[in-house]
């Protein structure tokens, strides 16, 4: 089986995670964690990071941090992984889902359209003029590593003090390239940034999350609420509601020999993701979709799309034959706004959606694919077409 997306550990894990267990220093505490923290900080150039225990964990704080309340709702885009969604109601607010762009990110134009046209500035606040309910945040996502594009987008939503909240999960060494964001990595453009670590991401600590920021009081707040909100940890006094959401060492360890290599497996992605581009692109009725032109992504997923008229067979069968091949792939999720828990929220001129949906394909994009791993892919591609 070549699988989807599976991590590549050959640098210092067995080294690093080997010195917690030799010193015993395994859980929520040791010098691991504020290391990687800082290697994160250093990294995304971001004056604060914490570590949380995986990246739904990240957005659930955000969201606090925002000052997200009860009944407020939070702009969503309707295709994405549910995380983001779900943590939305983890602080009872409620999501409104907006279309995706041709780079499967959130639709920026309609969701700027649906700002200007569809709420209404009062007091301060942004409220949704359908449902009354005041706006407070938007979760962008950088779906697949690709950067949506938010150099206007952010200046609206400080403008109508709505809060950009940055789901980075799938974008970490995804950077900016021209213009006013120009080197600023995706996570640093909002207040708050969310990345993930799970197994399948370009680096890995097993599972694993990290906020950043460069405001002292969210980085202090997230740290608290992370903690189990200790105001005296020695008499155990809790004034708030905190979570058990810090990262451990040997996760952190693990973080800190991936996060080494990260340039290295952002090199290896891209030099994989034009091998697929010029060989799929040569099949009639398939092509990889492609990346925007104002950032430098991290290449984390491959979309192929398949053009079922031309290609003689739609994306589902072309699944299954890779399956009897022994290649996993996956669709793209099920769009959120016709998630059981999700369909009575409101969804604004969802369309674009639909479409790529039914025509994507998610393909083998691990780091340590071999050429010979991309050419049984291509193969099966071409053998394809047009069989029954």
């Amino acid at each position: 089986m070549i699988p989807l997306s599976v991590p590549h550990i050959s640098g210092n894990e067995w080294k690093y995670i080997k010195e917690c267990l030799d010193s015993e220093w395994v859980s929520s505490a040791g010098t691991y964690v504020e290391r990687f923290e800082q290697d994160i900080c250093r990294y995304t150039d971001s004056k604060y990071a914490v570590a949380c225990v995986n990246g739904t964990a990240a957005l659930h704080i955000a969201l606090l941090l925002a000052d997200v309340h009860p009944d407020d709702e939070v702009i969503v885009p309707t295709l994405t992984f549910i995380a983001p969604i779900n943590a939305v109601r983890y602080v009872k607010a409620v999501p409104v889902f907006m279309d995706c762009d041709d780079f499967y990110n959130i639709d920026v134009e309609k969701t700027t359209r649906f700002i200007k046209e569809e709420t209404r500035f009062k007091d301060g606040w942004s409220y949704n003029r359908k449902t009354g309910r005041r706006i407070t945040a938007v979760i962008p996502v950088h779906v697949y590593g690709n950067g949506v594009d938010l150099i206007e987008f952010a200046l609206l939503c400080r403008e109508r003090n709505i809060k950009l909240i940055e789901d980075a999960t799938e974008s970490l060494g995804t950077v900016y390239a021209g213009g006013a964001l120009d080197r600023r990595h995706t996570g640093t453009i909002g207040g708050i940034g969310c990345f993930s670590f799970n197994g399948n991401k370009i680096i890995t600590t097993g599972g694993g999350g990290m906020i950043v920021t460069d405001d002292a009081e969210y980085a202090d707040r997230a740290k608290y609420l992370t903690t189990q909100a200790k105001d005296d940890p020695a008499e155990y006094i809790h004034d708030s509601i905190g979570y058990n959401y810090r990262l451990t060492n040997i996760q952190a360890a693990m973080g800190v020999a991936q996060l080494e290599r990260l340039p290295e497996f952002i090199a290896i992605k891209e030099k994989n993701y034009y091998i697929y581009k010029r060989e799929i692109d040569g099949i009639d009725g398939l092509s990889l979709a492609g990346t925007p032109d104002y950032c430098r992504p991290n290449h984390w997923m491959y979309c192929l799309r398949v053009d079922a008229g031309a290609y003689g067979r739609d994306r589902d069968g072309l699944r299954r034959r890779m399956s009897e091949e022994g290649i996993e792939t996956r669709p793209v999720w099920q769009l959120n706004h016709l998630q059981k828990p999700y369909m009575n929220c409101q969804a604004y001129r969802i369309d674009h959606a639909h479409g790529l949906r039914r025509i994507t394909l998610n393909i083998p994009c691990s780091v340590n694919l071999d050429p010979g791993d991309i050419q049984k892919v291509v193969s099966v591609c071409k053998t394809s077409k047009n069989s029954s």
